[in-house]
């Protein structure tokens, strides 16, 4: 039987590209690394997860990254996930990311341009859909940036306010939650430097800046954050690959150390981790190096519960590598890998 106290990860994956579903793991607390211990292949591409520890145990929230884009609940406290309800459909195309707040569900989806808000039910399952928020815009790559592009929303430290990341508008929009509506009651668009692509965003521990880092431009937007106002102000740019580099570079996930004085960003093409060193403002950041990821396209890059590991999902190569980092430099050190084919994200629990 596991032993339900031990950290857990789980990993998504393409169905369509020959991937499991939902890939569980145990963490191995020494060494850190993954054993695999159950799978599910309920939904079509779960290509992004969240994972909610309640008193009844683990609940893993997915998306279905399909042109009829749902999301669904599972059971992920041992052994196989089980699927909690039915899958629900967020009425947008292709979500590509989901984050959990105040009871609800939000999904980005990219394929429509919009953000959609679920209420979670008393048994963990998604309620039926509630709010749909579509962006508008456009930005100058125009094979990319044609129409909006949403791909990832989530809460701000307080709780407060909600987040979405738009590839296609380069712009942020910031929002509360109403959660009596079940929708999101949009306040504010923040611009970045047109042509970046925004993809992902990661918030500094101390919770007055984050970092919005580009899909097509390698770059990284240093932000100060005013929660207060619920205001994001860029400050200035990085690059997370040496200058000169060629050939396809596209950047997929930053991930800010626990002591906000590294932040690394998984690029695809590239196949690096970028290891960036921040200053004492949070303001300033400085390419220290790029390390191999272990595989090819790292699609997303995730630190463990302890802070001292980092985790990629290498999509092309099939498999989910783990890194020891050294907490001076901040640079990672690889450790090993486990065969998870088409690997999307991963979680922890």
């Amino acid at each position: 039987m596991a032993d339900n106290s031990a950290v857990r990860a789980f990993i998504g994956s393409y169905t369509s590209s020959g991937g499991r579903g939902i890939v569980a793991a145990t963490v191995d607390p020494v060494t850190g690394a993954l054993t695999g211990t159950g799978v599910s292949d309920a939904l079509a591409d779960p290509s992004y997860l969240a994972a909610v520890t309640t008193p009844a145990g683990i609940v893993l929230y997915a998306v279905s990254e399909t042109a009829d884009g749902a999301v669904a609940a599972f059971a992920a406290t041992g052994g196989d996930p089980r699927p909690i309800g039915r899958r629900v459909p967020v009425g947008g195309e292709s979500p590509t990311h989901i984050a959990v707040s105040q009871g609800h569900l939000m999904t980005a989806n990219y394929g429509s341009g919009s953000v959609s808000v679920l209420p979670v039910g008393t048994d963990g399952a998604p309620g039926p859909l509630g709010g749909v928020m579509r962006h508008e815009g456009h930005g100058p790559v125009a094979e990319r940036q044609s129409t909006p592009h949403a791909h990832q929303v989530l809460p701000d430290p307080t709780g407060r306010w909600v987040l979405s990341v738009d590839l296609g508008t380069d712009s942020v929009r910031i929002c509360a939650l109403d959660t009596a509506a079940d929708a999101l009651t949009p306040h504010r668009e923040t611009p970045l430097r047109p042509g970046t692509g925004p993809r992902h965003l990661a918030f500094h521990p101390d919770g007055r800046h984050a970092y919005v880092l580009g899909e097509l431009e390698p770059t990284v937007t240093l932000c100060r954050w005013d929660p207060a106002a619920g205001l994001l102000e860029p400050v200035g740019e990085t690059r997370v690959v040496p200058d000169g580099t060629t050939g396809p570079v596209h950047p997929s996930a930053p991930v800010v150390s626990r002591d906000g004085r590294h932040l690394w960003a998984a690029v695809r093409g590239h196949d690096t981790i970028a290891v960036l060193a921040l200053d004492a403002t949070g303001e300033r950041a400085t390419l220290v190096t790029n390390v191999p990821c272990g595989g090819h396209w790292p699609r997303d890059l995730a630190l463990d519960p302890t802070g001292r590991r980092l985790y990629v999902a290498n999509e092309r190569s099939g498999d989910v590598t783990w890194f020891t980092v050294d907490p001076a430099t901040g640079i990672p050190h690889r450790e090993g890998s486990l065969a998870v084919p088409a690997a999307s994200c991963v979680v922890f629990a």
